[in-house]
């Protein structure tokens, strides 16, 4: 057990709510059993442009080990876990015929959680997009504004007797902006850029009222990632490369959802895709904000770029994650500020945690001595924020386990628990075992 001690959290609500968080395709595997349909990433993992080769199709095998890793949530200590469906399980063309099979898969999963008084938070879209939708347009296509709610329906339906907690979309500029992976490989110009943006929000917004109408006393909220975009020098040109990109990755979202307007600088490329109508369609009553943050990033001008910046150099002697991810937990409670100061909703941090190479040591244990520094550094920047006002009411670690990390694969470890992908035994790491006792010590 980590001795590392414990951050200051005496500013944080007497209600304030600590979990986890994972998403489908990163941890479920299974991905053709039981009339689960193929997603964008099963096709694109099939293309070989995933670091060694690495496909989803196993993960953490949570589709077979879920109350095995239920049962690692109650030993933490979480008070909620952050799920998200997987559409094509369900839905394997993505609308008509739903799938009774993955339905009762997170039937079982939610009465296993409840069981252990851990609350169900299910997010919709975390990214696996049905292919046989990627097929028709995908978000190109304003019909998956329908598609969407339909499957929001479907859902709202068969879990809102036990879930109450909804988000709609994980990080709406992540799988818009970069597209499926960072290598932007499957647009090819801004129009279509806007497009999906556009379509992404229409979607948001049919969502929260479907969910709204279906489930009695729901919340619901949507997750944005935000990092403070920073130029990499002192150049013009890159601080407007840093401007530009802050707008399409923490603005284009969040403005329209929850002030119904675009962004100025992106109101003219939006145009052509807005109907009369489309903002009040957007902009629907939230109950929160979900905040994913990791760190700043660093920008420079690129005008071979489709948006005219790269990501630069960082500062000389910046402090790095072993992933080369700043640390920087005062851009942590920077940012909490700003969203508190911009949209005047209560915020959960859903994702916040510590990218390693993390092996196990001659006995066996995992000791992520730097992860739970990190912890403790940008918890104590949370709580600080608070004591200033910031209404935060909630942090979830990502993640619960080591998983497939998109185009890194399985080279790259997130988890408080170390899963050795060959045997799929699960071992708890020396973070796991801290964040239980912060837990612990927050109810006390």
């Amino acid at each position: 057990m980590s001795t590392i001690q414990l951050p200051n959290t005496v500013d944080l609500r007497p209600d304030f709510i600590w979990g986890v968080s994972t998403s489908s395709f990163q941890i479920e595997g299974a991905t053709r059993e039981d009339g689960r349909g193929p997603s964008i990433w099963d096709i694109y993992c099939q293309s070989g442009m995933i670091k060694n080769r690495d496909t989803g199709d196993v993960a953490c095998d949570h589709y077979h080990r879920h109350r095995e890793d239920v049962a690692l949530m109650k030993i933490l200590g979480v008070q909620a876990y952050r799920f998200s469906i997987a559409w094509p399980r369900i839905l394997p063309q993505g609308r008509g015929a739903a799938n009774e099979a993955g339905l009762s898969f997170y039937d079982s999963l939610i009465d296993e959680l409840l069981a252990v008084g851990i609350e169900p938070w299910l997010c919709l879209y975390h990214w696996d997009l049905p292919q046989a939708l990627e097929e028709h347009g995908g978000w190109q296509n304003r019909e998956i504004v329908t598609w969407f709610a339909d499957y929001a329906a479907l859902v709202a339906t068969r879990f809102g007797d036990r879930v109450k907690r909804f988000a709609t979309l994980n990080e709406p500029s992540m799988f818009s902006l970069f597209s499926r992976s960072l290598g932007k490989r499957d647009r090819s110009s801004e129009d279509k850029l806007h497009r999906m943006i556009h379509h992404v929000n229409l979607a948001h917004g049919a969502a929260v009222d479907v969910v709204r109408a279906k489930v009695a006393d729901a919340s619901i909220g949507c997750i944005h990632n935000r990092q403070p975009c920073r130029p990499s020098s002192s150049s013009e040109a890159d601080a407007a490369a840093a401007v530009r990109l802050d707008v399409y990755w923490n603005s284009a979202f969040p403005d329209p959802q929850c002030l119904g307007a675009y962004p100025a600088q992106m109101r003219s490329a939006i145009e052509p895709h807005l109907q009369a109508g489309d903002l009040s369609r957007i902009c629907r009553p939230v109950d929160w904000f979900g905040l994913n943050h990791y760190s700043p990033v660093y920008v420079r001008a690129d005008p071979n770029s489709m948006l005219g910046y790269d990501f630069g150099d960082k500062p000389v002697g910046a402090a790095l994650t072993p992933i080369d991810w700043p640390v920087d937990p005062k851009a942590f409670g920077d940012t909490l500020q700003a969203v508190q100061d911009r949209y005047g909703l209560p915020i959960y941090v859903l994702e916040n945690g510590y990218g390693n190479f993390d092996q196990p040591d001659a006995t066996g244990a995992v000791i992520d001595t730097g992860r739970v520094e990190f912890l403790r550094d940008y918890i104590d920047a949370m709580n600080a924020a608070a004591s200033r006002g910031v209404d935060v009411r909630g942090y979830f670690v990502w993640s619960l386990l080591d998983n497939f990390e998109w185009d890194s694969g399985y080279s790259i470890r997130f988890g408080l628990t170390y899963v050795d992908y060959a045997s799929l035994r699960r071992t708890p790491k020396s973070s796991f075992y801290w964040y239980a006792g912060l837990i612990k010590a927050g109810r006390a």
